[in-house]
């Protein structure tokens, strides 16, 4: 017998948590100048108990072709990567209207 999800009530295999977490999610991203002049894009307000924060990370950083990390809950790439994160977010199943960029 499969798992029962203690949030949504249905099986682990059918769990929609994620999917409604990723639509109510407020993100922000903005470049922040770092050590020697290096320039780093900072993505914001991604609840980690409610998504899988590293997984996002990894993802991002694969497909950006750049490095980084998480930290305090946010996810650091190095880069000025602004408009092409959104687009990767979008992409993974957030929704548009709740990214903003600065």
């Amino acid at each position: 017998m499969s798992d029962i999800c203690p949030r949504c009530g249905l099986p682990k295999e059918l769990c929609v948590c994620e999917t409604i977490a990723k639509e109510t999610q407020r993100i922000k991203v903005y470049l922040e100048r770092k050590k020697f002049g290096k320039i780093s894009t900072m993505v914001e307000g991604i609840n980690m108990k409610e998504i899988g924060i590293k997984s996002l990370a990894k993802s991002l950083k694969s497909k950006l072709a750049c490095g980084g990390t998480v930290k305090d809950g946010r996810i650091e790439l190095q880069g000025d990567h602004k408009i092409r994160v959104k687009k990767e977010l979008i992409h993974s199943g957030f929704a548009p209207d709740t990214i903003d960029l600065e």
